[in-house]
């Protein structure tokens, strides 16, 4: 009989910065015992274990790779080596496995399989973000990326606002870096002047940058977001 074998969700580091600074110890001995990972890139989950611990032998571990362009009918081949009795690890390209991620599929399929899920404990730019903010940390939603197209964005932007209000719900949301700028200036167009906002960039990094002013104060001035990964809350009182 084989044994039951665990399906461990491994969190990355939000930038460069040292692993040591936001993982437990106890993650690095997990890595330690594990050969099969899923991951992202290939490339990066590479250098995040050599980063976990430079002695690990990289060459003896297998990686499958989940992105956006894997077949989601070909899910169940990364749960083989689960499976067969081999605990395995899923590495995010950033934060939290299951979290705006791919590896959620996985996971998916692995408890209608009845294999046992180990969520690590490690950063997660939503939750760190609610916690400096200073918003509504009882009700909130993290709505992920908003539209592309300017028209649909900024009603996109007044509807979370209006549900912000009506439902005392703190609205999270991202964009990918090189359009953050582009999704301030919407903002600050579509919300009132008193509604908070919460600009959180490099989060656990050096350059960490975190605060909370009304749309009116905001539009005083603006950080410098173009490239740098940030999350934004919104609430209207």
């Amino acid at each position: 009989m084989k044994k039951m074998a665990n399906l461990y969700l491994i969190p990355t580091t939000l930038g460069d910065t040292e692993p040591g600074h936001v993982v437990p110890a106890t993650l690095v001995d997990t890595v330690r015992s594990l050969r099969f990972f899923i991951v992202e890139n290939v490339r990066t989950a590479r250098r995040y274990l050599k980063k976990l611990d430079r002695d690990i032998d990289i060459d003896a571990l297998e990686f499958m790779e989940l992105n956006k362009h894997t077949d989601r009918k070909q899910l169940e081949r990364f749960l083989h080596p689960v499976l067969n009795g081999n605990d395995t690890g899923i590495i995010s390209e950033a934060g939290c496995p299951g979290v705006a991620d791919p590896g959620a599929d996985v996971v998916k399929l692995a408890h209608e399989k009845d294999i046992r899920i180990v969520p690590m404990v490690g950063p997660s730019s939503i939750l760190l973000s609610l916690m400096a903010s200073g918003m509504n940390g009882q009700n909130f939603a993290f709505v992920g990326y908003l539209p592309i197209p300017k028209g649909e964005r900024q009603r996109a932007i007044k509807d979370l606002e209006r549900r912000s209000a009506t439902e005392h719900q703190t609205q999270i949301f991202i964009e990918a870096p090189y359009r953050n700028m582009k999704l301030l200036e919407d903002i600050l167009q579509a919300c009132h002047d008193q509604t908070r906002l919460c600009i959180a960039a490099d989060i656990t990094l050096e350059s960490e940058y975190i605060k909370t002013q009304t749309v009116a104060q905001w539009r005083k001035g603006l950080p410098e977001l173009h490239k740098r990964p940030a999350i934004f809350l919104l609430h209207k009182d």
